[in-house]
Protein backbone atom coordinates (compact mmCIF):
# COMPACT_ATOMS: atom_id res chain seq x y z
CA UNK A 1 0.00 0.00 0.00
CA UNK A 2 0.81 3.73 -0.53
CA UNK A 3 0.34 6.06 2.19
CA UNK A 4 -0.17 9.75 1.44
CA UNK A 5 -0.27 12.14 4.82
CA UNK A 6 -2.86 15.67 4.49
CA UNK A 7 -1.56 18.46 6.74
CA UNK A 8 2.72 18.67 7.40
CA UNK A 9 2.47 20.69 10.31
CA UNK A 10 3.86 18.91 13.37
CA UNK A 11 1.44 15.80 13.40
CA UNK A 12 1.44 15.45 10.07
CA UNK A 13 5.20 15.77 9.17
CA UNK A 14 5.62 13.22 12.17
CA UNK A 15 3.45 10.59 10.77
CA UNK A 16 4.78 10.91 7.38
CA UNK A 17 8.48 9.98 8.44
CA UNK A 18 7.06 7.61 10.72
CA UNK A 19 5.35 5.65 8.02
CA UNK A 20 8.18 6.02 5.40
CA UNK A 21 10.41 4.32 8.73
CA UNK A 22 7.88 1.50 8.86
CA UNK A 23 8.62 0.79 4.77
CA UNK A 24 6.27 2.37 2.77
CA UNK A 25 6.36 4.68 0.03
CA UNK A 26 4.54 7.97 1.71
CA UNK A 27 3.18 11.26 -0.02
CA UNK A 28 2.52 14.39 2.28
CA UNK A 29 0.33 17.08 0.94
CA UNK A 30 0.08 20.65 1.83
CA UNK A 31 -1.21 23.57 0.83
CA UNK A 32 1.77 25.81 1.86
CA UNK A 33 4.20 25.60 -0.75
CA UNK A 34 7.14 27.16 0.68
CA UNK A 35 6.49 24.65 3.60
CA UNK A 36 6.41 21.53 0.89
CA UNK A 37 9.92 22.94 -0.24
CA UNK A 38 11.25 23.24 2.93
CA UNK A 39 9.96 19.61 3.76
CA UNK A 40 11.04 18.13 0.66
CA UNK A 41 14.90 19.47 0.96
CA UNK A 42 14.83 17.39 4.26
CA UNK A 43 14.25 21.09 6.20
CA UNK A 44 12.05 20.64 9.56
CA UNK A 45 10.13 23.93 10.42
CA UNK A 46 9.89 23.57 14.00
CA UNK A 47 12.07 21.36 16.65
CA UNK A 48 10.99 17.94 17.38
CA UNK A 49 14.13 15.47 18.50
CA UNK A 50 14.86 12.62 16.35
CA UNK A 51 12.19 13.61 13.51
CA UNK A 52 15.14 15.70 11.31
CA UNK A 53 16.97 12.78 11.01
CA UNK A 54 14.50 10.70 9.96
CA UNK A 55 12.88 13.04 7.82
CA UNK A 56 16.89 13.70 5.92
CA UNK A 57 16.64 9.96 5.70
CA UNK A 58 13.62 9.30 3.86
CA UNK A 59 13.64 12.35 1.79
CA UNK A 60 17.07 11.06 0.86
CA UNK A 61 16.12 7.84 -0.36
CA UNK A 62 13.06 9.14 -2.05
CA UNK A 63 10.18 6.86 0.07
CA UNK A 64 9.04 10.14 1.35
CA UNK A 65 7.76 12.91 -1.01
CA UNK A 66 5.83 16.32 -0.57
CA UNK A 67 3.58 18.09 -3.06
CA UNK A 68 0.70 20.87 -3.16
CA UNK A 69 -1.54 18.48 -5.40
CA UNK A 70 -4.49 16.54 -3.91
CA UNK A 71 -5.08 15.17 -7.14
CA UNK A 72 -1.51 13.68 -7.27
CA UNK A 73 -2.31 12.29 -3.53
CA UNK A 74 -5.83 11.26 -4.79
CA UNK A 75 -3.79 8.98 -7.81
CA UNK A 76 -1.10 7.91 -5.32
CA UNK A 77 -2.48 6.76 -1.78
CA UNK A 78 -4.40 3.82 -0.66
CA UNK A 79 -4.74 4.88 2.49
CA UNK A 80 -4.76 9.11 3.45
CA UNK A 81 -4.50 10.30 6.81
CA UNK A 82 -5.70 13.50 7.73
CA UNK A 83 -3.42 15.26 9.60
CA UNK A 84 -4.36 19.18 9.50
CA UNK A 85 -4.76 20.95 12.41
CA UNK A 86 -8.18 22.20 14.53
CA UNK A 87 -7.30 25.27 16.15
CA UNK A 88 -10.06 27.23 18.25
CA UNK A 89 -12.36 29.18 16.41
CA UNK A 90 -12.01 32.80 16.81
CA UNK A 91 -14.24 34.21 18.67
CA UNK A 92 -15.55 30.92 20.64
CA UNK A 93 -14.07 27.57 22.61
CA UNK A 94 -15.03 25.09 20.10
CA UNK A 95 -12.51 23.49 17.38
CA UNK A 96 -12.30 24.88 14.17
CA UNK A 97 -12.93 22.19 11.33
CA UNK A 98 -13.12 23.98 8.60
CA UNK A 99 -9.53 22.10 7.84
CA UNK A 100 -10.27 18.83 8.34
CA UNK A 101 -13.73 19.13 5.85
CA UNK A 102 -11.59 21.05 3.10
CA UNK A 103 -8.83 17.99 3.40
CA UNK A 104 -11.60 15.16 3.16
CA UNK A 105 -13.66 16.80 0.79
CA UNK A 106 -10.55 17.51 -1.28
CA UNK A 107 -8.74 14.06 -1.55
CA UNK A 108 -12.61 12.33 -1.47
CA UNK A 109 -12.79 14.02 -4.82
CA UNK A 110 -9.42 13.33 -6.05
CA UNK A 111 -8.95 9.56 -5.25
CA UNK A 112 -9.19 7.77 -8.55
CA UNK A 113 -9.81 4.12 -6.59
CA UNK A 114 -11.13 2.36 -3.58
CA UNK A 115 -9.18 3.99 -0.53
CA UNK A 116 -9.54 4.92 3.41
CA UNK A 117 -9.78 8.28 4.97
CA UNK A 118 -7.56 7.96 8.19
CA UNK A 119 -8.71 10.83 10.80
CA UNK A 120 -5.46 11.84 13.45
CA UNK A 121 -6.52 14.80 13.93
CA UNK A 122 -8.43 15.57 17.57
CA UNK A 123 -12.35 17.07 16.13
CA UNK A 124 -15.35 17.35 18.20
CA UNK A 125 -17.51 14.14 19.08
CA UNK A 126 -20.21 13.28 15.91
CA UNK A 127 -17.21 14.82 13.61
CA UNK A 128 -16.32 11.45 12.16
CA UNK A 129 -20.27 10.14 11.17
CA UNK A 130 -20.68 14.00 9.49
CA UNK A 131 -17.13 13.66 7.40
CA UNK A 132 -17.69 10.25 6.29
CA UNK A 133 -21.15 11.44 4.41
CA UNK A 134 -19.23 14.57 3.21
CA UNK A 135 -16.78 11.94 1.72
CA UNK A 136 -18.97 9.37 0.24
CA UNK A 137 -20.92 12.72 -1.24
CA UNK A 138 -17.90 13.95 -3.06
CA UNK A 139 -16.31 10.53 -4.02
CA UNK A 140 -16.16 10.15 -7.97
CA UNK A 141 -18.45 7.46 -9.31
CA UNK A 142 -17.48 3.78 -8.65
CA UNK A 143 -14.83 4.81 -6.09
CA UNK A 144 -15.44 3.76 -2.90
CA UNK A 145 -13.78 6.29 0.37
CA UNK A 146 -14.15 4.49 3.89
CA UNK A 147 -13.24 6.65 7.00
CA UNK A 148 -11.97 5.36 9.93
CA UNK A 149 -11.09 7.63 12.92
CA UNK A 150 -7.08 6.66 14.26
CA UNK A 151 -6.45 9.55 17.18
CA UNK A 152 -2.81 10.14 17.62
CA UNK A 153 -1.58 10.08 21.17
CA UNK A 154 1.97 12.49 20.24
CA UNK A 155 3.68 14.03 23.32
CA UNK A 156 5.76 16.57 22.09
CA UNK A 157 9.64 15.98 22.72
CA UNK A 158 8.83 12.11 22.06
CA UNK A 159 6.90 12.37 18.53
CA UNK A 160 8.90 9.38 16.69
CA UNK A 161 8.44 6.96 19.47
CA UNK A 162 5.22 7.66 20.35
CA UNK A 163 4.31 6.72 16.29
CA UNK A 164 6.70 4.27 15.79
CA UNK A 165 6.19 2.74 19.51
CA UNK A 166 2.60 3.77 21.07
CA UNK A 167 1.50 2.66 24.30
CA UNK A 168 -2.51 1.82 22.55
CA UNK A 169 -4.01 2.86 19.29
CA UNK A 170 -7.57 3.44 18.62
CA UNK A 171 -9.70 3.03 15.31
CA UNK A 172 -13.46 4.40 15.36
CA UNK A 173 -15.52 2.65 12.54
CA UNK A 174 -18.33 2.76 10.43
CA UNK A 175 -20.87 -0.18 12.16
CA UNK A 176 -20.44 -1.68 8.48
CA UNK A 177 -19.12 -4.48 5.77
CA UNK A 178 -17.13 -0.67 5.07
CA UNK A 179 -16.05 -0.03 8.34
CA UNK A 180 -14.59 -4.23 8.76
CA UNK A 181 -12.97 -3.30 5.55
CA UNK A 182 -11.49 -0.28 6.41
CA UNK A 183 -10.03 -1.71 9.43
CA UNK A 184 -8.50 -4.75 7.94
CA UNK A 185 -6.53 -2.34 5.81
CA UNK A 186 -5.50 -0.17 8.99
CA UNK A 187 -4.70 -3.43 10.66
CA UNK A 188 -2.06 -4.01 7.39
CA UNK A 189 -0.30 -0.05 8.07
CA UNK A 190 0.19 -0.95 11.62
CA UNK A 191 1.02 -4.84 11.48
CA UNK A 192 4.70 -4.30 12.77
CA UNK A 193 3.35 -2.18 15.48
CA UNK A 194 0.33 -5.01 16.54
CA UNK A 195 2.68 -7.60 15.98
CA UNK A 196 5.25 -6.35 18.42
CA UNK A 197 1.93 -6.24 21.10
CA UNK A 198 0.99 -2.65 21.19
CA UNK A 199 -3.01 -2.84 22.09
CA UNK A 200 -5.54 -2.36 19.66
CA UNK A 201 -9.11 -0.54 20.58
CA UNK A 202 -11.71 -1.04 17.71
CA UNK A 203 -14.55 1.01 18.76
CA UNK A 204 -17.34 3.57 17.16
CA UNK A 205 -16.42 6.80 15.78
CA UNK A 206 -18.00 8.62 18.82
CA UNK A 207 -15.78 7.03 21.54
CA UNK A 208 -12.70 7.01 19.04
CA UNK A 209 -13.33 10.50 18.78
CA UNK A 210 -13.54 11.05 22.37
CA UNK A 211 -10.40 9.28 23.64
CA UNK A 212 -8.14 11.96 23.11
CA UNK A 213 -9.56 15.00 24.29
CA UNK A 214 -11.05 13.10 27.39
CA UNK A 215 -7.24 11.97 27.68
CA UNK A 216 -5.70 15.39 27.89
CA UNK A 217 -9.09 16.75 29.91
CA UNK A 218 -7.69 14.45 32.69
CA UNK A 219 -4.04 15.12 32.29
CA UNK A 220 -4.74 18.84 32.85
CA UNK A 221 -7.16 18.16 35.69
CA UNK A 222 -4.27 16.28 36.95
CA UNK A 223 -2.27 18.61 36.54
CA UNK A 224 -4.42 21.68 38.17
CA UNK A 225 -5.38 19.56 41.18
CA UNK A 226 -2.26 19.42 42.52
CA UNK A 227 -1.95 23.16 41.69
CA UNK A 228 -4.43 23.91 43.66
CA UNK A 229 -3.09 21.73 46.36
CA UNK A 230 0.13 23.75 46.33
CA UNK A 231 -1.76 27.12 47.18
CA UNK A 232 -2.63 25.23 50.63
CA UNK A 233 1.12 23.85 51.14
CA UNK A 234 2.25 27.33 50.14
CA UNK A 235 0.58 29.15 52.36
CA UNK A 236 0.45 26.65 55.13
CA UNK A 237 3.75 26.00 55.14
CA UNK A 238 3.75 22.69 53.46
CA UNK A 239 6.36 20.95 50.80
CA UNK A 240 4.04 19.79 47.29
CA UNK A 241 6.37 17.75 46.47
CA UNK A 242 6.47 15.53 49.85
CA UNK A 243 2.81 15.92 49.32
CA UNK A 244 2.77 14.69 45.59
CA UNK A 245 5.18 11.58 46.51
CA UNK A 246 3.22 10.75 48.89
CA UNK A 247 -0.19 10.37 47.03
CA UNK A 248 1.24 9.12 44.15
CA UNK A 249 2.40 5.76 45.38
CA UNK A 250 -1.32 5.01 45.78
CA UNK A 251 -1.23 2.79 42.61
CA UNK A 252 -4.83 4.47 42.11
CA UNK A 253 -3.58 8.22 41.88
CA UNK A 254 0.11 7.44 40.27
CA UNK A 255 2.77 9.86 40.71
CA UNK A 256 2.71 11.12 36.52
CA UNK A 257 1.65 14.79 36.31
CA UNK A 258 1.53 15.09 39.59
CA UNK A 259 4.34 18.11 39.61
CA UNK A 260 3.32 21.28 40.75
CA UNK A 261 4.69 24.69 39.04
CA UNK A 262 3.09 27.34 36.62
CA UNK A 263 0.79 25.20 34.98
CA UNK A 264 0.10 23.55 31.46
CA UNK A 265 0.34 24.96 28.05
CA UNK A 266 0.90 23.93 24.58
CA UNK A 267 -1.22 23.52 21.52
CA UNK A 268 -3.34 20.61 22.84
CA UNK A 269 -4.16 20.56 26.17
CA UNK A 270 -5.69 24.41 26.64
CA UNK A 271 -7.61 24.05 23.64
CA UNK A 272 -8.88 20.36 23.84
CA UNK A 273 -10.70 21.18 27.23
CA UNK A 274 -12.22 24.33 25.74
CA UNK A 275 -13.37 22.23 22.78
CA UNK A 276 -15.05 19.28 24.94
CA UNK A 277 -16.78 22.40 27.03
CA UNK A 278 -17.90 23.68 23.85
CA UNK A 279 -19.67 20.38 22.32
CA UNK A 280 -20.98 19.42 25.28
CA UNK A 281 -22.54 22.52 25.55
CA UNK A 282 -23.95 22.37 22.39
CA UNK A 283 -25.07 18.60 23.08
CA UNK A 284 -27.58 19.72 25.80
CA UNK A 285 -24.75 17.87 28.25
CA UNK A 286 -22.37 21.45 29.53
CA UNK A 287 -22.66 20.62 33.17
CA UNK A 288 -20.92 17.40 32.77
CA UNK A 289 -17.52 18.88 32.46
CA UNK A 290 -18.57 22.10 34.33
CA UNK A 291 -15.35 21.27 36.69
CA UNK A 292 -13.01 22.14 33.30
CA UNK A 293 -14.16 25.59 33.93
CA UNK A 294 -11.76 25.52 37.46
CA UNK A 295 -9.56 23.79 35.72
CA UNK A 296 -8.84 26.33 33.36
CA UNK A 297 -9.07 28.74 36.31
CA UNK A 298 -6.38 27.43 38.50
CA UNK A 299 -4.15 27.09 35.46
CA UNK A 300 -4.56 30.84 34.65
CA UNK A 301 -3.83 31.41 38.46
CA UNK A 302 -0.79 29.77 38.61
CA UNK A 303 0.66 32.31 36.01
CA UNK A 304 -1.06 35.68 38.44
CA UNK A 305 0.85 33.65 41.65
CA UNK A 306 4.19 33.78 39.87
CA UNK A 307 3.97 37.32 38.74
CA UNK A 308 2.88 38.36 42.60
CA UNK A 309 5.72 35.90 44.00
CA UNK A 310 8.69 37.80 41.86
CA UNK A 311 6.77 41.33 42.64
CA UNK A 312 7.16 40.38 46.37
CA UNK A 313 10.62 38.79 46.04
CA UNK A 314 11.51 42.30 44.36
CA UNK A 315 10.19 44.13 47.43
CA UNK A 316 6.84 44.99 45.78
CA UNK A 317 7.67 46.30 42.65
CA UNK A 318 9.08 45.05 39.38
CA UNK A 319 9.26 48.47 37.65
CA UNK A 320 12.73 48.64 36.59
CA UNK A 321 14.21 45.59 38.16
CA UNK A 322 15.96 43.45 35.40
CA UNK A 323 14.85 39.90 35.64
CA UNK A 324 15.83 36.54 34.13
CA UNK A 325 13.05 34.25 32.63
CA UNK A 326 14.71 31.01 31.89
CA UNK A 327 11.93 29.21 29.02
CA UNK A 328 9.89 30.55 26.54
CA UNK A 329 7.89 27.10 25.42
CA UNK A 330 5.51 25.24 26.99
CA UNK A 331 7.90 22.43 27.95
CA UNK A 332 10.91 21.66 27.31
CA UNK A 333 12.24 19.14 23.93
CA UNK A 334 10.02 21.92 21.94
CA UNK A 335 10.07 25.24 20.20
CA UNK A 336 6.23 25.45 20.55
CA UNK A 337 5.40 28.56 22.83
CA UNK A 338 1.65 28.01 22.22
CA UNK A 339 -0.24 29.20 25.23
CA UNK A 340 2.87 28.49 27.17
CA UNK A 341 2.98 29.62 30.60
CA UNK A 342 6.56 30.36 31.06
CA UNK A 343 6.10 33.08 27.98
CA UNK A 344 3.22 34.37 29.57
CA UNK A 345 4.50 35.19 32.69
CA UNK A 346 7.12 36.94 30.59
CA UNK A 347 5.24 39.20 28.98
CA UNK A 348 2.78 40.24 32.17
CA UNK A 349 6.15 40.97 34.57
CA UNK A 350 7.49 43.30 31.37
CA UNK A 351 4.00 44.94 31.10
CA UNK A 352 4.36 45.86 34.47
CA UNK A 353 7.63 47.47 34.21
CA UNK A 354 10.04 44.78 34.45
CA UNK A 355 13.31 44.58 32.27
CA UNK A 356 12.95 41.09 31.00
CA UNK A 357 15.91 38.73 29.63
CA UNK A 358 14.69 35.29 28.30
CA UNK A 359 16.54 32.30 27.24
CA UNK A 360 15.26 29.51 25.38
CA UNK A 361 17.38 26.82 23.55
CA UNK A 362 15.21 26.23 21.02
CA UNK A 363 12.00 28.87 21.22
CA UNK A 364 13.50 32.34 20.93
CA UNK A 365 12.27 32.65 17.71
CA UNK A 366 9.34 32.01 17.89
CA UNK A 367 8.14 33.41 20.98
CA UNK A 368 10.13 36.74 19.47
CA UNK A 369 7.12 36.61 16.76
CA UNK A 370 4.55 36.43 19.71
CA UNK A 371 5.94 38.81 21.87
CA UNK A 372 8.72 41.28 20.28
CA UNK A 373 8.92 43.32 23.26
CA UNK A 374 11.00 41.15 25.44
CA UNK A 375 14.83 41.07 24.87
CA UNK A 376 15.79 37.60 24.04
CA UNK A 377 19.73 36.44 24.59
CA UNK A 378 21.32 32.98 23.44
CA UNK A 379 22.55 31.97 26.25
CA UNK A 380 22.04 31.48 30.47
CA UNK A 381 25.00 33.46 31.37
CA UNK A 382 23.50 36.53 28.90
CA UNK A 383 19.76 36.14 30.27
CA UNK A 384 21.15 36.51 34.39
CA UNK A 385 23.78 39.29 34.06
CA UNK A 386 22.87 41.68 36.19
CA UNK A 387 19.44 40.26 36.93
CA UNK A 388 17.60 40.82 40.22
CA UNK A 389 15.69 37.80 40.53
CA UNK A 390 16.24 34.81 38.03
CA UNK A 391 12.89 33.10 37.06
CA UNK A 392 13.17 29.43 36.01
CA UNK A 393 9.96 28.78 33.85
CA UNK A 394 10.66 25.82 31.44
CA UNK A 395 12.84 23.05 32.68
CA UNK A 396 15.13 22.08 30.29
CA UNK A 397 18.47 20.00 31.38
CA UNK A 398 20.44 23.28 30.91
CA UNK A 399 18.88 25.03 33.78
CA UNK A 400 18.33 21.92 35.89
CA UNK A 401 21.84 21.34 35.89
CA UNK A 402 23.06 24.97 36.92
CA UNK A 403 24.32 26.04 40.01
CA UNK A 404 24.11 28.55 42.56
CA UNK A 405 28.17 28.90 41.98
CA UNK A 406 28.03 29.40 38.90
CA UNK A 407 25.40 32.08 38.48
CA UNK A 408 26.25 34.20 41.84
CA UNK A 409 29.32 36.22 40.08
CA UNK A 410 27.06 37.42 36.97
CA UNK A 411 23.47 38.09 38.79
CA UNK A 412 23.10 41.49 40.60
CA UNK A 413 21.01 39.89 43.55
CA UNK A 414 21.03 35.64 44.75
CA UNK A 415 17.12 35.73 44.11
CA UNK A 416 15.63 32.54 42.29
CA UNK A 417 12.08 31.64 41.73
CA UNK A 418 11.91 27.41 41.01
CA UNK A 419 8.82 27.96 39.03
CA UNK A 420 9.03 24.12 37.83
CA UNK A 421 10.44 22.69 41.61
CA UNK A 422 13.38 21.01 39.57
CA UNK A 423 16.19 22.40 41.71
CA UNK A 424 17.43 21.49 45.20
CA UNK A 425 16.50 23.95 47.85
CA UNK A 426 19.33 23.41 50.18
CA UNK A 427 22.23 23.90 47.68
CA UNK A 428 20.53 27.38 46.83
CA UNK A 429 20.16 28.30 50.29
CA UNK A 430 23.12 27.46 51.63
CA UNK A 431 24.95 29.27 48.76
CA UNK A 432 23.37 32.24 50.26
CA UNK A 433 20.20 32.27 47.69
CA UNK A 434 16.83 33.68 48.14
CA UNK A 435 15.18 30.49 46.83
CA UNK A 436 11.13 30.46 46.36
CA UNK A 437 9.66 27.55 44.82
CA UNK A 438 5.69 27.02 44.02
CA UNK A 439 4.05 25.23 46.52
CA UNK A 440 6.76 25.28 49.33
CA UNK A 441 7.24 28.03 52.36
CA UNK A 442 9.49 30.65 51.48
CA UNK A 443 13.45 29.65 52.32
CA UNK A 444 15.07 32.25 53.68
CA UNK A 445 18.35 32.64 52.45
CA UNK A 446 21.18 30.71 54.95
CA UNK A 447 19.02 28.99 56.85
CA UNK A 448 19.24 24.82 56.34
CA UNK A 449 16.62 23.04 54.93
CA UNK A 450 16.93 20.71 57.90
CA UNK A 451 16.32 23.82 60.16
CA UNK A 452 12.97 24.52 58.35
CA UNK A 453 11.51 21.24 58.35
CA UNK A 454 11.64 21.27 62.32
Amino acid sequence: MRITVLGTGYLGATHAAAMAELGFEVLGVDVDPVKVDALSRGELPFHEPGLPELLRKHTGTGRLRFTTSYEQAGAFGDVHFVGVGTPQRPGSQAADMSYVEAAVTAIAAAATRDCVIAGKSTVPVGSARRLAALAAEHARDGVSVELVWNPEFLREGFAVADTLSPDRMVLGIADDTGGAAAEAVLRQVYARQLGSGVPLIVTDYETAELVKVAANAFLATKISFINALSEITETAGGDIRTLADAIGMDERIGRKFLNAGVGFGGGCLPKDIRALRARAAELGVGESVRFLAEVEDINTRRREHTVATVTEMLGGSVVGAQVAVLGAAFKPDSDDVRDSPALDIAARLHSIGAEVAVVDPQANANAAARYPRLDYVESLEAAVAGAEVVVLLTEWARFKAMTPEELAPLVAERRILDGRNVLDPARWTDAGWDYRALGRRATPAGVPEAVLQE
